[in-house]
């Protein structure tokens, strides 16, 4: 097949950061490359989109994915093109490559595999033959208690080792995990597990955030109480906290070895396409869409992800901030343990209960790997006044970074001062739906700031306008052709699968960001396509406006927002926050926008706020905030993180005025 998208690799004359001999000497990457024929990355990436069948299986061979069975398609469409089927014929299972291979390995068997870092300092961690034997004995519960192949099982709990094991314990028996977020109250947990019809929730007594309790085993019983289909409770001793236990229904996890005594389980060998999780998205409208994804498809492109573009190999360790109930804690510990790296998992936030707590997690566990939010490194910035952190981070070879779209100003602080500009910033663009990236940064290719360097391996990827055609200016990120990774579906729910992302044009995955490609090959993310301003004719992602103001002398952080104009159409409307001791006036910020991007950018009114509304992951919320300023419904506000309330923002209806 053609290749219908670009592939465009970021050229090194606009980049700040160019790969050494060393990067090139321990890429993976660049060794396949090579073993392969191929000199560029261009040409390789070429390849790869138009020979899928010779790709797909010489990747997981490479990568170490390994099938059992003899293989009678690698792609089969006989559902339709939105529904492939992969690598038909053959058996697999996630748990052979993360964990039972590594587990057998002398060389690996007693080193760490995941540890967990906690709101208070806590830390735990399981080598990977602790955590052989913490799966094996949770398969074997679950047995026990009649779960297996095909039912679901709910996860409710902070990002600690037993998310892991609850994971690869469900993939061992095919039972299907449902992660959920662990800031979700009773009410969200309960629409996610009566949509999942889930059998079985395993939880804990409680956790805190902030340092303040947080009683989840009260929120998992009132969730539990709407939902008949749950029979059976594990309960984790995270806190040591009393929690109440239904007699009959609820287990301690300190009991489940003796549960699983007298029903060992056998690894099942799977249906590559059989699903592995079922990732329920948060959005402001309609409920949550249950995302499907598959034991061999999820683990392949989380190898190629983590493999080809962040390089991880076994002595790496990865240092992420990532909750279970989002796409990227699964992905970490999926690709990150495929890989027989350390998987450090944190709960919390970077700045709690110490400023310099994400830096003492790298320093504490000679992190290799960092993993940071834009959101995340605007707060640390502004802390340390655009200063350099004083931990040593002197074991760190990439950062990486989710999520959202960087604002210039503090992509340049990571890299100069937290880096010290000797290590790429590869910024990662996909989601929960893709099952990893479309673009990405790599370690054998320049990087410019705030940017990506180019499409993943596989993806066909392109920018379309209003007419979809392709366009030198900002316009949907699309997906040109089918992959591995991709979501099966929505679960039970076909029909809006395909209307969410293959209805727009025929056979184009539409994801919903606003993306370009500059001359310079590089290519951007300017945001969610919803979160699009239309000003003076130019549509104009929220990010540029908001970089432009975090670059304003005592701006810690920035959202604007559209909102609707009787004489304009659309104007934008900003909102900021001033860094510690900082002190913002509207006019001069007003002014100082002007001169960096022009009048016609300057929204019609910039208003400074005490906090802006965040996710519990840190992602600054603008549809939120949008239809709070707005007085319009706010649909699902679930993921809000309530020392972040809304009430922050001021309603438009009390709006004094415009900025001068």
């Amino acid at each position: 097949m053609a290749m219908q998208g670009r592939a465009s690799f970021g050229r090194s004359d606009n980049a700040v950061w160019h790969p050494r001999p060393e990067h090139l000497k321990r890429s993976r990457l660049a060794a396949a490359m090579k073993r392969w024929g191929y000199t560029s990355l261009e040409e390789f990436h070429r390849v790869t989109v138009e020979q899928p069948d010779w790709f797909w299986p010489a990747a997981a061979e490479e990568l170490g994915v390994t099938f059992q069975g003899t293989r009678s398609a690698v792609r089969d469409e006989s559902r339709g093109h939105a529904f492939p089927r992969w690598f038909t014929g053959q058996t697999f299972n996630a748990v052979w490559s993360c964990l039972e291979r590594h587990a057998k390995d002398e060389h690996l068997a007693n080193r760490e595999a995941v540890l967990y870092e906690g709101d208070l300092g806590q830390r735990r961690a399981l080598t990977f033959s602790q955590l052989q034997k913490e799966v094996d004995t949770f398969a074997g519960a679950l047995k026990a208690v009649r779960v297996g192949k095909g039912d679901c099982v709910t996860i409710f709990m902070p990002p600690i080792p037993e998310a892991a094991v609850a994971l690869l314990g469900c993939a061992k028996i095919g039972a299907i995990l449902v992660p959920a977020f662990s800031g979700y109250g009773s009410d969200a947990l309960a629409a996610r597990l009566s949509a999942s019809q889930s059998v079985l929730l395993v939880t804990v007594d409680s956790t805190t955030r902030r340092g303040k309790p947080v009683a989840m085993k009260q929120i998992a019983d009132d969730a539990v109480a709407a939902c008949p289909s749950v029979r059976n409770v594990f309960v984790i001793r995270a806190s040591g906290e009393d929690a109440p236990m239904t007699p009959g229904r609820d287990r301690w996890w300190d009991t489940l070895p003796a549960l699983a005594a007298d029903t060992p389980a056998d690894t099942a060998a799977l249906d590559p396409n059989d699903p592995l999780f079922i990732l329920y998205t948060s959005g402001t409208t309609g409920a949550p869409k249950g995302i499907v994804h598959s034991h061999a498809g999820l683990l392949l492109k989380a190898a190629i992800d983590f493999g080809y573009a962040f390089d991880i190999q076994e002595d790496d360790t990865i240092a992420w901030t990532a909750d279970m109930g989002w796409m990227l804690g699964p992905l970490m510990i999926i690709g990150g343990l495929h890989f027989g790296a350390k998987v450090v998992l944190i709960e919390g936030l970077p700045d709690f209960p110490r400023p310099d707590r994400l830096w003492k997690i790298v320093e504490r566990n000679r992190a290799t790997f960092l993993g940071i939010a834009p959101t995340a490194a605007r707060g640390l910035r502004a802390q340390l006044d655009g200063g350099s952190p004083t931990a040593d981070l002197s074991t760190l070879r990439a950062f990486a970074s989710t999520g959202e779209a960087w604002d210039v100003p503090t992509w340049n602080w990571v890299f100069e001062k937290v880096g010290g500009s000797r290590h790429p910033i590869l910024n990662y663009c996909g989601g929960t739906e893709i099952g990893g990236g479309m673009i990405s940064g790599y370690t054998i290719a320049p990087h410019a700031p705030a940017s990506f360097c180019g499409p993943l391996p596989g993806m066909d990827v392109d920018v379309y306008g209003p007419d979809g055609k392709p366009t030198d200016d900002i316009g949907e990120i699309v997906v040109l052709n089918t992959w591995p990774g991709m979501a099966h579906s929505f679960w039970n729910d076909d029909a809006r699968f395909l209307k969410t992302y293959w209805e727009r044009w025929d056979k184009v995955w539409v994801h919903g960001d606003l993306a370009s490609v500059d001359a310079q090959g590089f290519w951007h993310i300017h945001g969610r396509s919803d979160d699009t301003l239309k000003i003076s004719g130019r549509r104009v992602g929220p990010a540029e406006i908001e970089s432009a103001l975090v670059g304003q002398p005592g701006v810690a952080e920035a959202a604007v927002i559209g909102a609707p104009d009787e004489m304009k159409g659309q104007v934008a409307v900003a909102f900021v926050l001033a860094r510690p001791g900082a002190t913002l006036d509207e006019v001069q910020l007003a002014r100082g926008l002007a001169t960096a991007v022009g009048k016609g950018m300057v929204p019609s009114r910039i208003h400074v706020v005490t906090n802006l509304p965040k996710t519990r992951n840190g992602k600054i919320m603008r549809r939120a905030i949008r239809a709070r300023y707005l007085g319009e419904a706010l649909g699902d506000m679930s993921s809000l993180d309530p020392l972040t309330p809304l009430e922050c923002i001021p309603l438009r209806d009390q709006d004094p005025g415009k900025t001068p």
